[in-house]
């Protein structure tokens, strides 16, 4: 008898607990020993502090086929570009610009030399949108399908740098751009493999849904929008990047803020195109922004001061307000009914049998 089945009755599934609580399990008792790593695990990314004026920040990302992308339908060009950006995320959703990546690269004998050259084309075309360098990085095997670990280094202004935890009550909640495009995105091109494997005489039809094909395969970094915040002297008290789905980020800027969130549906930005085509598919739109994930769009809360600033700004929405904890976190919709924040995002062991 194994181990294994041994301590059969002790074992937890992994998909239990979810990627974050899985986090947060095999790191709660780890402290870090070094005074330069002045925050750890549980944000975007790591910060360390090596100078008077700045610190630095780290973090790093994990795509794997089959669990994060299916190369039936991502360009491999696309594949690289999107690597590098969604790191670059990370780096703004600390009010930070990031200056530094490491790529490493795990592939099976079924990439020729060709393949790893269209994904480091994508990957230097992102280089160079936001200006950071590859200074390192490895390469191995892979027994199936590709993997692809990238590290990003960047800096911020010590008395600039935003946290997850730094949301006040009365603060007010602003999210950019809009959201759920790239779920939409995935829903197409998912379904036109679907067709094509039923059918491979059937081409795919992808005409008109060119936006949320875009915000799907081709994620940018929210840059600019981190340089129109500088340019108006807003710091965000607190800040993360939607990564796995609004409901997802505004939970964790509430648990470790230590607040409540309550949020409207008449403000969640949705592009109109994301609208018909959620329509079209049998989609409610407003999950969609709720959960869908992958629009690298920021998620910040700011002093109602600031109100002025933004208000009419296209770029930025704000959709809900800080409340003390005991409020809870609550999604007002338009009938003014008032329904409990739960995640329903993407969450990678939940979603691994």
């Amino acid at each position: 008898m194994s181990i294994f089945e041994e301590n059969k009755l002790q074992n937890t599934s992994v998909s239990e607990l979810g990627e974050f609580g899985l986090i947060e399990h095999i790191t709660k008792s780890f402290e870090c020993k070094n005074k330069s790593s002045k925050k750890g695990v549980g944000d975007d990314a790591a910060v360390l502090e090596f100078s008077k004026e700045k610190y630095q920040l780290f973090s790093t990302d994990m795509l794997i086929e089959g669990v994060h992308f299916d190369l039936s339908y991502s360009p491999l060009k696309h594949l690289g570009y999107k690597a590098v950006a969604v790191n670059v995320s990370d780096i703004c959703a600390m009010n930070g610009v990031a200056t530094q990546i490491t790529v490493s690269i795990a592939v099976s004998n079924r990439f020729p030399i060709e393949a790893i050259e269209e994904l480091y084309a994508g990957i230097y075309a992102a280089c160079e949108k936001y200006n950071v360098d590859l200074v390192g990085g490895d390469t191995t095997s892979s027994t199936s399908g590709l993997i692809i670990s990238i590290s990003v280094v960047g800096e911020v202004e010590k008395s600039k740098i935003s946290y997850r935890s730094g949301a006040e009550v009365n603060d007010l909640v602003v999210c950019t751009g809009d959201l759920g495009a790239a779920y939409l995105g995935l829903q197409i091109l998912t379904r036109e493999k679907q067709i094509f494997l039923d059918n491979p005489t059937i081409q795919p039809d992808l005409q008109g849904n060119d936006y949320c094909l875009q915000r799907q395969l081709k994620v940018e970094a929210r840059v600019k929008l981190i340089e129109v915040l500088s340019d108006l002297e807003i710091i965000p008290n607190s800040m993360i990047d939607i990564s796995d789905g609004l409901t997802s980020e505004i939970l964790h800027i509430a648990k470790q803020s230590d607040v409540g969130i309550t949020i409207y549906e008449d403000k969640l930005p949705i592009d109109h195109t994301t609208m018909n085509l959620a329509k079209e598919l049998n989609l409610n739109p407003i999950f969609c922004a709720l959960n869908g994930g992958e629009d690298y769009e920021l998620l910040f809360t700011i002093s109602q001061d600031h109100y002025e600033k933004l208000k009419k700004d296209v770029d930025f929405t704000i959709i809900g307000y800080v409340t003390d904890k005991s409020v809870g976190n609550n999604f007002i919709t338009n009938d003014n009914t008032s329904h409990p924040i739960t995640a329903q995002g993407w969450d990678a062991m939940k979603n691994t049998d």
